[in-house]
């Protein structure tokens, strides 16, 4: 074990993806199909009007578990040209299948994406040499850089330390989304590799940043983007008060956002901002009436209110 990265001077983390990244919902029709106006629509509001740096597409938050491999293309396709020259798109392509996650991979490649986002393989728990195997044989497959995934408490399994220190020596394996909710093995991993680490958490996101993450990937950021981007922007300006105030003002959000899943709160929200949401595919289900005026109560405590 070596620890090189203890005795270097800290300095600021490469952000490949900048440093606010929004996973993003997808948008579906009144009857369920793809809504791929809406989806570029919401892509460029997401960007215009919220200051991300970076969008998520078909992640869990977008419903990737309900759509096709030929809409997951379709969806990219769309982000892309609506906002690919002003973001970068990440496509989200984690399966718990090596060959279906390289095949998603070549895909999202095609589509035009600019990254990739892989989560770790899911209920068939493999053991950490399964994962480096499968890490490293879907950075293998393109061209991409490639956003590691760490969400044990859906996967089943965490990314050891040992295990991302590794992989962090792929030249494609540039980034991680960690909502693995240990900030010790955060730290460790951030003084001991060059990987650009995004909180996966989003009221973690500033203590994360203390330990060396660079930015968020967040979902509470579809409403609260700008304002998470200043804090990240005060925090890097040395500026901790504002930045531990702007925290403070966006807790309700960050964490009321995830009263239930957060698909279903965020596109409750949109749909009351007159957006692109629609309807959450099965199994999910709409928010209902309590869990909406939950959410405008939340949205108001952040000073963030939500359209009557």
């Amino acid at each position: 074990m070596t620890h090189d990265h203890l005795d270097a001077p800290i300095r600021a983390a490469s952000r490949p993806f900048g440093r606010v990244l929004t996973a993003m919902v997808t948008p579906f029709a009144v009857d369920g199909a793809l809504d791929v106006d809406g989806a570029a629509r919401l892509a460029d509001h997401l960007v215009s009007q919220q200051g991300n740096d970076a969008l998520v597409v078909n992640g869990t938050t977008g419903e990737s578990p309900t759509t096709t491999d030929a809409e997951k293309e379709r969806l990219i396709r769309a982000v892309v040209e609506a906002v690919g020259g002003r973001a970068r798109v990440v496509a989200g392509i984690g399966t718990n299948d090596t060959r279906h996650t390289i095949e998603l991979a070549a895909s999202a490649e095609k589509a035009g994406a600019h990254g990739l986002l892989v989560v770790t393989p899911y209920y068939n728990k493999p053991p950490q040499a399964g994962l480096l195997r499968h890490f490293t044989a879907v950075a293998d497959a393109t061209g991409l850089p490639v956003m590691l995934y760490d969400i044990p408490h859906r996967s089943g399994v965490p990314i050891a330390t040992e295990t991302l220190v590794r992989l962090a020596e792929h030249g494609r394996i540039v980034a991680v989304k960690d909502a693995k909710g240990d900030l010790t093995a955060t730290s460790w991993v951030t003084s001991r590799t060059d990987l650009a680490y995004y909180s996966g958490e989003d009221v973690l996101t500033l203590p994360a940043l203390a330990v060396g993450c660079v930015g968020v990937v967040g979902t509470s950021t579809h409403f609260t983007g700008v304002e998470t981007k200043r804090m990240i922007e005060a925090f890097d300006a040395g500026d901790t008060a504002t930045a531990l105030a702007g925290h403070r003002r966006l807790l309700p959000l960050f964490t009321g956002i995830f009263r239930t899943q957060g698909t279903i709160l965020v596109k409750a929200g949109l749909v009351a901002q007159g957006l692109p949401a629609g309807p959450v595919r099965p199994p999910l289900v709409e928010a209902t009436a309590a869990e909406v005026a939950q959410l405008r109560a939340d949205c108001a405590a952040a000073g963030l209110p939500l359209p009557e």
